[in-house]
């Protein structure tokens, strides 16, 4: 198949002379991405009444508008108000709707940042922000406040501070390349930054979070892929949100990453009128691992500006689970995690599948309504840790795995710890005990 229907007619009012190499090179495709409502009218002869186009250019003055001749021609044009891919890609009035809930940096990924283009919220993995350029400017896009808003593409000096803080902070061992997209960098420039991580010593693997299978998918040349395998272990993880989205040109782009060896994870948001739907998610996970990716997270849509009218209640999204969890293959089904406001970082939120617990029976449930017991061990003797491994009897490659401090519920749990509780800071009792010690 060279074209559709709708990418010939695309074409052909994109360019007098459309060709499939033309169509197939991601470079063109991005040089004739559909970025005012006027080009989007006449692509798709979809046409919008003067109030409408009114909130629409109030809407683009805000969250600009970006859709590649790719994706815009995955949309229905005879059905587009509910079209999943029109929703993710065009936009409305709606997303200047400010609630008192949502924020600019919800996730405070910048209060988070020690040095410029880096954000360190978990002990041993930190998120590099390599670019702010996106192929499409989806919608939904928790970063608003960076991707679209100002294009901005990092020297190798800017680049440089985040490397340094890699090399000079050694319990980090795994690097997640994000943006923007990573794969919006030119060729020699991915190659660069990743030969520069590739040499930290401590860094065990690097990560890739993008897009670019689902809205650019030609974007994936074998050049590209070349440069990519010289850097395992290499994972990848990209976003797709509904099945429509999984074409023949997404399916080649997923092959190459896939036959260059590199695990393919997939990390979805749960979206109102999109994909809020047991029956949707259950066909893009299956069509998922049938392209061997493995579905990673489904995510409940952040609390940023401009998102009200995507999200759904939690409700929606542990229906979702039930009708994965033992309906599905395990390896098919995704982490529903709510991405904590504030920088709390991700909390699997799942159905309840223990329904009580004494000292020696544990009374499940199954996905069918199934309720059984767990008979615990009568004999187990608890093994005491004080998280000195060189003196413990358990089989432990200390040079392999470092010694670390235990925080959180790790350290309520541990045996090396005399602390019983975590109290919030500003604890109204404590202060009063503090006031009449």
């Amino acid at each position: 198949m060279i074209y559709n229907n709708v990418q010939k007619e695309l074409a052909n009012k994109i360019d007098e002379e459309p060709k499939l190499s033309n169509w197939k090179n991601w470079k063109w495709q991005l040089k004739h991405s559909i970025k005012s409502l006027d080009q989007f009218e006449y692509l798709t002869g979809i046409k919008f009444n003067a109030k409408e186009r009114a909130d629409l250019q109030k809407t683009f003055g805000k969250f600009p508008l970006s859709i590649t001749p790719y994706y815009l021609s995955l949309i229905n044009k005879n059905n587009y108000k509910n079209d999943p891919v029109f929703k993710q890609a065009f936009g409305g009035i709606e997303e200047l709707i400010t609630l008192l809930s949502e924020h600019e940096d919800p996730l405070s990924e910048d209060k988070d940042s020690p040095v410029e283009g880096i954000t360190h919220r978990y002990p041993d993995r930190v998120l590099f922000h390599a670019s702010n350029i996106c192929s499409m400017y989806c919608r939904h896009c928790t970063r608003k406040r960076k991707v679209g808003d100002v294009e901005f593409v990092p020297t190798k000096n800017q680049l440089k501070k985040g490397i340094e803080y890699i090399k000079n902070t050694p319990q980090i061992r795994d690097v997640l390349l994000s943006g923007g997209d990573p794969f919006m960098l030119p060729d020699d420039k991915i190659d660069w930054l990743l030969s520069e991580i590739k040499q930290i010593p401590h860094v065990e693997i690097i990560r890739i979070g993008t897009r670019i299978p689902v809205v650019l998918p030609y974007r994936i040349t074998d050049n590209l892929v070349s440069i990519l395998k010289k850097y395992q272990p290499l994972w990848i993880n990209t976003h797709f949100n509904h099945p429509n989205e999984i074409t023949s040109s997404s399916k080649e782009a997923l092959a190459k990453l896939a036959d260059g060896g590199f695990p393919l994870g997939n990390q979805s948001v749960l979206l109102a009128d999109v994909n809020d739907c047991p029956r949707i998610m259950k066909l893009l996970v299956h069509k998922l691992v049938q392209n061997r990716v493995r579905p990673y997270y489904l995510y409940q849509c952040d609390l940023s500006e401009g998102l009200s009218h995507f999200r759904t209640p939690i409700g929606k999204g542990i229906e979702i689970m039930e009708s994965l969890i033992g309906h599905t293959s395990g390896f098919a089904r995704p982490t529903y995690v709510i991405d904590a406001p504030g920088g709390g970082g991700k909390i699997p939120v799942m159905p309840n599948y223990i329904i009580s617990w004494s000292t020696n029976k544990v009374v499940l449930r199954n996905y069918e309504g199934v309720i059984t017991t767990y008979k615990e061990p009568d004999s187990y003797e608890p093994k005491m840790c004080d998280r000195n491994c060189e003196n413990c009897n358990l089989e432990l490659n200390i040079n392999e795995e470092d010694e670390t401090e235990a925080i959180g519920i790790e350290k309520l749990l541990s045996d090396s710890s005399d602390i019983i509780s975590l109290i919030p800071e500003n604890n109204e009792r404590i202060k009063r005990r503090d006031d009449n010690a």
